[in-house]
């Protein structure tokens, strides 16, 4: 019998390093959503932006403004609130006035569907202190008064220099649109699947409607769009295509995500498959809350998202290994959430103080097989003692081996030496 080996020459052709991990970059105009000094940059190279909404009664001034303050400290870079009605738009200018107050800039986003365009025009005070106006095109009215609708909000954007984004969704597409390329379809040779025709359609929606904005005199720049859709490869498929089709800042999320971990998961494939391909120049999570959860669930998978893919860095990062029958003990885990824990709950202070810090690596191991290796990887990192390994644990700083911490008080001298280091790295004299 023939013995077959591996060879190890590499040919030639194959002789080349394997490319680098890194998104791919998609050209875009670039948009600006503003309040006051403060300016938002979306596309064209600006950093994926981070969004979020609010689920209070707008017309509760106050309790609005507490849930965008708190968006915002969570790391939300816009805030979007429903404007529906009357008492809603009336209370648009002091929840911004509220904001401006408690310091908090962050642009508003003014969510409008059915009778926005009464509602700006009606109340300039609230059209004035919106920064962007969210605008569905199935949701203006149909034909000629759908056509004058959409018109009329698209000039008011333009009168007070306000962006707008136009909003597809396919739980509210534009009927008669979809009619139209439905009897298209049907005259095709070879027709194409009823899901296409949804993903022309909402395509077809976006793109119309923003060379009707632009025709009517609203800077092209200042036009985002989306085309949401509650299903990870639809909105993958649908995105892929409008990417190509237009140079728009484009608002990514899918919609309808759900709760809990199906709803970040979700969100998570379909975001992170289309942001590394360089398709996202803003996104949002839209995740149902469990009872009694905060809000801002929502904005920190968002984050985590853009951390995880190397696109942004908002906190410093903690890798802890998952555990196995070598750690017996919970004393890793609980260090790991410890050190996590300080690390968030510190960033709000830091931010100002540490320069930088987002980018700390953090690594805290169980045991001795991964554990000197992953901590030589991290700025700074411990390998603790696995179940029958001596009772000790050796700390790396910048790649080194720089001591060995015993006792019971390891998880306060860790902490200590993350403290100092941070201090040493990131504080003002350095």
């Amino acid at each position: 019998m023939t013995e077959l080996h591996a060879s190890t020459a590499m040919p030639a052709e194959l002789d080349q390093p394997i490319a680098l991990g890194v998104a791919q970059v998609r050209k875009t105009r670039q948009g600006v959503v503003a309040w006051g000094d403060h300016r938002v940059t979306v596309g064209g190279g600006a950093p994926v932006r981070v969004q979020a909404m609010t689920n209070t009664d707008t017309a509760d001034a106050i309790g609005t403004a507490i849930q965008v303050k708190e968006l915002a400290l969570a790391g939300s870079e816009l805030v979007r609130i429903t404007v529906n009605n009357d008492e809603a738009a009336k209370a648009v200018p002091y929840i911004r006035e509220q904001l401006d107050r408690m310091g908090v800039t962050v642009p508003l986003i003014g969510d409008f569907h059915y009778n926005g365009h009464r509602l700006l025009s009606d109340h300039p005070a609230c059209a004035e202190a919106l920064s962007k106006y969210r605008i569905n095109p199935g949701n203006v009215g149909r034909g000629d008064k759908g056509d004058r609708q959409f018109g009329q909000m698209v000039e008011l954007a333009a009168k007070y220099d306000k962006a707008i984004r136009i909003g597809v969704n396919w739980g509210s597409l534009d009927q008669d649109l979809l009619a139209r390329l439905m009897d298209q379809n049907a005259q095709r040779a070879r027709p194409w699947e009823a899901r296409q025709v949804m993903y022309e359609a909402l395509i077809t929606s976006a793109l119309e409607s923003a060379a009707k904005a632009e025709e009517i005199g609203l800077n092209g720049n200042n036009i985002m769009l989306s085309c949401k859709v509650s299903n990870v490869q639809d909105l993958v498929a649908v995105y892929q295509a409008l990417a190509q089709r237009c140079d728009h800042a484009l608002h990514l999320g899918l919609t309808e995500a759900g709760m809990g971990t199906k709803g970040a998961v979700a969100s998570a494939a379909a975001l992170s498959v289309l942001l590394q391909q360089g398709i996202g120049d803003t996104i949002r999570v839209s995740l149902t809350p469990q009872p009694g959860e905060s809000r801002t669930q929502e904005v920190l998978i968002a984050l985590e998202i853009l951390q995880a893919l190397g696109l942004r860095a908002f906190v410093p990062s903690v890798t802890a290994c998952p555990g196995c029958g070598r750690t017996t003990s919970t004393t890793f885990q609980e260090l790991a959430k410890q050190i996590d824990d300080y690390l968030r709950g510190s960033m709000p202070q830091w931010r100002e103080r540490y320069p930088g810090v987002e980018n700390l690596k953090v690594a805290v191991m169980g045991c001795i097989v991964n554990g000197p290796g992953e901590s030589k990887h991290a700025d700074l990192g411990i390998s603790l003692p696995g179940t029958g390994e001596a009772p000790s644990a050796p700390v790396y700083i910048d790649g080194e081996k720089a001591m060995t911490l015993r006792g019971d008080a390891i998880a306060h001298d860790f902490q200590q030496i993350v403290e100092n280091y941070i201090e040493k790295r990131f504080g003002v004299e350095a």
